[in-house]
């Protein structure tokens, strides 16, 4: 521990390499812990608040304990800013020669076979496409990794990329004529020899879900886990531990299984008639199931009068198709391949339409031109706490948002940690920087219930003198859609009424990091933004000085799982509000709030419109788990502790 304190001190290694260091007690106490979890093969629950340095906090240890380490983040951006900047950067101070790996998941590496195939057919959906795919292929001959995130001259989100990589199911493996090329192996293979190894929580589970089959990669030869924005373990890993189909995945299959028998079978014409007749019964399904974004409970889904036919008709197709396949699996290895994946697809379907077990969830997700069918565990605690026990490793478990208050035992309950033996190890450090000189938490007096209809009205008619003492430079986080349309409407039709030059921007307008980019740029902007933007944001200094919430975000009670969970519940006796609901709401509250002090040079006014957390008695618990902001009910008094900030900057 002596050497902890030496490489964190005020005149330590970090200060000396690191521009702009500030040393922390609490990052220090952090790594120490950390530290400590690793060398005993421990389970360390560790929240640390806005400002600690949790990213150094754990990345000195890991450096330093000559172990195999896996680092899991919560999104490809924080991957990347791991493993180009932090890492380098901490491994360089220490002068510690540990090599180091970045892995995503097979669709973020340009696939040689299936880029090819793709110009040689040249079927593309717009022009746009055709261009993108002739500079994927320039870049393609140049790139060392392969990773499209390294293509600038294309975005990630391009159409054209579905056609430039490979998906799980469409991958030739061994068989194919450019394995030698594959950069996906070749990720593997570094990330197989490195001792830190950057991956996300998605591809976390994906290895877990194959080491359950007996092909994971990653997991067997590693000796710590640490996972950084922890807090979205229980919803990731409730996706990899369920099973769905989607009918995009259907369209896929039917396309590449014509693309391959235009070359491996091209005298036998039932099989590209199936393709198409697969296509049209996929479409169909998606028009039996009514709407899009949104969720559909089994209790929805047997209502829908269309749904069983169009799901015979899709399945009857399926055992079709695959039989089909199979007369000419033996013709190519696409063939062969595609087979195996109408086998596994078919499975899956006939699976979902039993009737499911009583600790699975089935439903249904809505999107604008696809749908899945999706089973999900009732609760993912035993199938995690079987990881964790499968072998002696540490792991780590850090976020700004773990705890209720200063109580774990929502985030542990939900992992099966509490059931551990013996028990994990729990600590929270506070942030570092003074809220109670730098923010003031502010609740409007007057409001509505927040069910009535002129709810949203009423919260621009709060929020509005607010914004224009901060001379905008706001976020406004809704929870929902709806809300965020409507609150952006009204707030754009006052900024033009009242002859003012707030940029307004909207979530979907761009990319997360477009917007953010021409939010920070433009320096008196108002965004206005529901999920996405409720963590991961970083937004330090003066463009950033207000945050208003709309509501506290309860997940929508119609939503299927959490329906299921909370009738489980209260079988059980239990209370599904107190116990589920409002813990998650804190935590997703306090991811909020983690948007407006990023630095200890910023200040800001947090806005929690919503009435309950003043009048009921579960809105104590949603306060007191915020950083101690100095609380005010006063307009006037938020109005003058805006109006004191520094004018804004940039291009405003």
């Amino acid at each position: 521990m002596i050497e902890l304190a030496s490489i964190f001190a005020e005149d330590g290694t970090l200060a000396r390499h690191l521009p702009g260091y500030r040393p922390r007690a609490q990052q220090l106490e952090m790594a120490q812990s950390i530290a400590a979890a690793i060398q005993g093969n421990r389970v360390l629950v560790a929240e640390a608040g806005t400002g600690t340095g949790k990213t150094y906090a754990y990345l000195v240890p890991a450096l330093l304990s000559g172990s195999k380490v896996i680092l899991s983040t919560g999104t490809k951006t924080l991957q990347d800013q791991l493993f180009h900047r932090d890492l380098p950067a901490v491994r360089d101070a220490l002068k510690r020669p540990v090599s180091i790996a970045l892995l995503k998941g097979r669709a973020n590496y340009v696939c040689p076979y299936h880029l090819e195939r793709a110009q040689s057919e040249g079927r593309f959906q717009s022009l746009e496409d055709a261009q993108a795919i002739h500079q994927i292929a320039r870049w393609a001959k140049r790139t060392q990794t392969g990773d499209k995130a390294e293509c600038n001259e294309v975005p990630e989100d391009s159409m054209a990329w579905l056609s430039a990589t490979s998906t799980r199911e469409n991958c030739l493996g061994q068989d194919c004529p450019h394995v030698k090329d594959c950069f996906v192996l070749a990720a593997r293979r570094t990330a197989q020899e490195s001792e830190v190894v950057v991956v996300n929580h998605h591809l976390f589970f994906a290895d877990v879900m194959l080491r359950d089959e007996g092909l994971a990669e990653l997991l067997p030869t590693c000796n710590t886990v640490i996972f950084d924005e922890a807090h979205q373990l229980p919803e990731t890993a409730s996706l990899f531990f369920g099973e769905s189909v989607s009918t995009g995945q259907l369209l896929d299959l039917a396309r590449d299984t014509r693309a391959e028998a235009m070359v491996g079978a091209k005298d036998f014409m039932p099989l590209q008639d199936a393709t198409r007749s697969l296509e049209k019964a996929a479409r169909d399904l998606r028009l039996a199931l009514p709407g899009e974004n949104l969720r559909l409970g089994a209790a929805q889904l047997d209502e829908l009068v269309g749904l069983a036919p169009a799901l015979g008709r899709l399945e009857d197709e399926m055992t079709r198709f695959v039989a089909l396949l199979e007369s000419q699996a033996e013709r190519s290895e696409g063939l062969q391949r595609c087979w195996e994946r109408s086998t596994e697809l078919a499975d899956r379907l006939a699976r979902w339409r039993l009737p499911p077990g009583p600790e699975i969830v089935r439903w249904a997700e809505l999107y604008s031109q696809s749908a899945s069918l999706n089973a999900t565990p009732l609760h993912v605690a035993g199938l995690f706490r079987k990881q964790i026990e499968g072998c002696a490793r540490a792991w780590i478990f850090t976020s700004a948002t773990l705890a209720v208050g200063r109580d774990f035992r929502h985030y542990c309950a939900e992992l099966g940690l509490d059931a551990l033996d013996p028990p994990p190890e729990t600590a929270l450090w506070g942030s570092p920087f003074h809220y109670a000189e730098q923010a003031l938490l502010y609740a409007p007096s007057g409001m509505p219930d927040p069910n009535s209809r002129d709810y949203i009205d009423a919260v621009v008619e709060a929020a509005w003198p607010a914004i224009c003492a901060a001379k905008g430079r706001a976020f406004v986080l809704c929870t929902s859609l709806r809300a965020m349309q409507r609150i952006h409407a009204e707030l754009q039709s006052r900024v033009e009424r009242d002859g003012l030059g707030f940029p307004m921007l909207l979530q979907g307008q761009g990319s997360r990091t477009e917007l953010l980019e021409r939010f920070r740029r433009l320096g008196n902007a108002i965004l206005v933004a529901s999920q996405s933007f409720w963590e991961g944001v970083d937004v330090p200094g003066d463009a950033l000085s207000l945050v208003v919430i709309d509501k506290l975000p309860f997940a929508p009670p119609d939503d299927p799982l959490l329906a299921a969970r909370i009738a489980a519940m209260r079988e059980e006796g239990r209370n599904p509000f107190m116990e589920y609901q409002l813990p998650r709401a804190v935590i997703n509250v306090k991811q909020g709030a983690g948007r407006l002090i990023r630095s200890e040079h910023d200040r800001g006014v947090l806005m929690i419109c919503d009435p309950r957390m003043i009048e009921k008695p579960y809105g104590r618990r949603v306060w007191q788990s915020l950083p101690p902001m100095k609380r005010t009910r006063s307009r006037e008094e938020v109005i003058a502790f805006l109006a004191a900030l520094p004018p804004p900057g940039g291009e405003g």
